[in-house]
C-alpha cells in the first residue's frame, strides 16, 4: 500500500483551493482529513474518497472501484477510487471531495 512522495505532492496541490488538509501516514498508506475528520485514502497511489448513498452511484457510473486493500481482495465498501479526470481536474477534484467531507461531517454528527 505504498504511497509515493510525488503522488501525495500532487493529490495535495489538486486539493489546495479546498481548505487546510493533512495526512496521517499508516500501514504504508496515508489518510487524509480536514477539520479532524477522515475523508479520504491513498494506497498504491490510486486515491480513495469517501462515500455513502448519497454520491456511491457517481463513482459506479464512472467505472470507480473499491478500495482492496487486504491481499485477499476483500473490499472497504466506503471508499471508492476516483476518475483520472476527476483528479486531473483541481476544480471538480475538489467538489469531490467536498461531498467526501460532508459525509464525514454527517457522519460525525449522528
Amino acid at each position: 500500500m505504498a504511497v509515493s512522495n510525488d503522488f501525495l505532492q500532487y493529490v495535495l496541490d489538486q486539493l489546495s483551493s479546498g481548505g487546510n488538509v493533512h495526512v496521517n501516514r499508516m500501514f504504508g498508506g496515508a489518510a487524509l482529513y480536514q477539520e479532524d475528520l477522515a475523508f479520504a485514502l491513498i494506497a498504491n497511489d490510486i486515491f480513495y474518497l469517501k462515500v455513502d448513498n448519497t454520491n456511491k452511484e457517481k463513482y459506479i457510473v464512472a467505472g470507480s472501484t473499491q478500495l482492496k486493500p487486504f491481499k485477499n481482495n476483500s473490499t472497504v465498501l466506503s471508499f471508492y477510487n476516483i476518475p483520472g479526470d476527476v483528479l486531473e481536474n483541481s476544480d471538480k477534484f475538489v467538489e469531490w471531495e467536498k461531498e467526501s467531507l460532508d459525509i464525514q461531517k454527517k457522519r460525525n454528527r449522528q
